[in-house]
């Protein structure tokens, strides 16, 4: 059984991701480029390494839950040098399908384990370890990482063993996040535009096919004009030019993705980047508040 977990990066999603591995009884080890963003997990029994290198010597497994593929891959230039020729390394951050291909090749090349394993959820469920896992890999390594994704999650989807199947799946996923979430404001707005009470649309769908959990918890944040971060914008503004990547590489119709990519850049450059992505109503608005 996999006894050592190595988790670099420690924000949002892989903190909680963290605490959850030691909770489980795992020797966990956590890297941050931040290092007080690592820190506070030492109370939980992690132990806060002062490089990549550090963190994975030794470890069964390595899990990267970074922000793009340009950090992924500087964190494992020099980690997979230290990596144990057995090891898995577990990509979880959302970084795109060629992307995470490339990653794949360059562990091939170090002659590590790969595995794509982007996850759904926000900062609640990473807290709670109620993610679900999304990945992609060959079957040979799926007993060695399952106690580690019983861990952080409660469902592991095997998309299938290609390399970039697991984002290929986080990206249609996502493309209806970003698409309900924006739907939403743009309800709000509407109705606040009319003169309408916005709370009135929450209440007129609520319960009914049109509703969704979503709508009301981004609608309510909305309204109020508060933005704690679950999930923040700036994410969310990167998925968006992810996925229409993916779309393009497809051959797929872009044009409601440009247009919510728009959106989501726009509430970004008026500082709502690390806000919570419903502040994407704020583009609506175009007052950038």
């Amino acid at each position: 059984m996999t006894t050592t977990v190595a988790v670099l990066g420690t924000g949002i999603m892989g903190a909680g991701m963290a605490r959850n591995l030691a909770k489980a009884g795992f020797q966990v080890r956590v890297w941050n480029r931040s290092r007080d963003r690592a820190e506070p997990l030492a109370d939980a029994g992690a132990v806060v390494a002062g490089s990549p290198a550090e963190a994975v010597d030794g470890a069964d497994v390595v899990v990267t839950m970074l922000f793009d593929e340009p950090a992924t891959a500087e964190v494992m230039t020099e980690a997979l040098p230290a990596m144990r020729p057995d090891a898995v390394w577990v990509q979880s951050g959302t970084l795109g399908v060629e992307e995470t291909e490339r990653l794949a090749d360059r562990a091939a090349e170090a002659g590590v384990r790969f595995l794509d394993a982007p996850v759904m959820g926000t900062r609640q469920p990473a807290e709670e370890g109620k993610l679900t896992v999304l990945a992609a890999g060959p079957e040979g390594v799926r007993d060695a990482v399952a106690p580690v994704f019983d861990a952080i999650a409660v469902r592991t989807v095997w998309v299938g063993e290609r390399p970039g199947d697991g984002h290929r799946l986080k990206l249609v996923a996502n493309s209806w996040v970003v698409s309900v979430v924006a739907a939403t404001a743009q309800s709000i707005d509407l109705a606040s535009r009319l003169g309408l009470d916005p709370q009135m649309f929450l209440d007129t769908i609520a319960g009914g096919a049109s509703d969704c959990t979503y709508a009301q918890m981004k609608g309510r944040a909305m309204i109020a004009g508060e933005f704690p971060t679950s999930f923040p914008l700036e994410g969310a503004a990167k998925d968006t030019r992810l996925i229409l990547e993916a779309m393009g590489g497809a051959g797929a119709r872009s044009d409601i993705m440009e247009a919510l990519a728009g959106l989501y850049a726009e509430a970004a450059g008026a500082g709502h980047g690390s806000d919570d992505l419903a502040a994407v109503v704020t583009a609506f608005r175009g007052t950038g508040s």
